[in-house]
């Protein structure tokens, strides 16, 4: 196991995984800096954790932003989370604005703050654990450019990886494809996107679904695995049973 984490920086923050993965970390003693567009619920975020959840309202895109945090915070962990919903829709009906909807946010994202991580740099030792998605390995013929998108943030850790080791900067860089859940904002949408396309209900179609259903909770203990292991592999699938390391 690694040192404790003393600081730390989730992107998308306020609810859903986000929200659970800084709650997950503040209960572990870790301050956390949550970044997220949503005053409120990071407002109300910051209510229910206390003083070790330090809330920014903020396009988590920018890469002024990222280089920023990183230099003023020295963060260990960094939880790249944020992400758009897409829109529900075959691809005939989709506009090019929907359709790359998640590449200009959760790959954009990505790309800032992996940039960021490897520039300012993180200290030996730091952690990026990148949010892709299920859908990067199965695709999904609903969501536009979402699958591709996370797919594009698996090439990204990957080509983070290889610049850290050329560089000896010690930081180590991870990927998380969570199963399609309800628990998530985007997931949540997913499901009720797919019901319909298959003509059933919400609780048929979750039913029908391998189980049991992925929950946030769980994310959150991926993630704090995940960071606290430092021969953890670089990707995992995560499902309702756990963790399953990708070849």
């Amino acid at each position: 196991m690694s040192d404790p984490i003393q600081t730390a920086v989730v992107t998308g923050a306020s609810r859903g995984f986000g929200r659970a993965i800084a709650a997950a970390l503040v209960a572990a003693g870790t301050n956390v800096v949550g970044i997220a567009r949503g005053e409120r619920e990071l407002g109300a975020a910051r209510e229910e954790l206390g003083d070790r959840f330090t809330p920014v309202a903020a396009d988590a895109t920018d890469e002024a932003l990222a280089q920023h945090v990183i230099r003023e915070n020295r963060p260990g962990l960094l939880v790249l989370n944020a992400r758009a919903t897409p829109r529900m829709a075959p691809v005939h009906e989709q506009t090019w604005e929907t359709f790359s909807r998640n590449w200009q946010a959760d790959t954009r994202h990505v790309f800032a703050w992996t940039q960021a991580a490897l520039r300012e740099p993180l200290a030996p030792g730091g952690v990026v654990i990148s949010m892709s998605s299920g859908a990067a390995l199965a695709g999904s013929p609903l969501s536009g450019g979402y699958a591709s998108a996370k797919a594009a943030v698996r090439y990204l850790r990957g080509y983070a990886a290889d610049e850290s080791q050329r560089a000896g900067l010690g930081i180590r860089f991870h990927t998380l494809l969570p199963n399609m859940t309800p628990a998530g904002g985007v997931g949540s949408v997913a499901v009720d996107g797919y019901a319909a396309r298959q003509g059933v209900d919400r609780d048929t179609f979750l039913k029908n679904r391998e189980q049991p259903i992925l929950t946030a909770d769980q994310v959150a203990k991926a993630v704090m695995a995940i960071a606290q292991d430092p021969d953890s592999t670089p990707e995992y699938r995560v499902t309702g049973t756990g963790l399953q390391p990708i070849d």
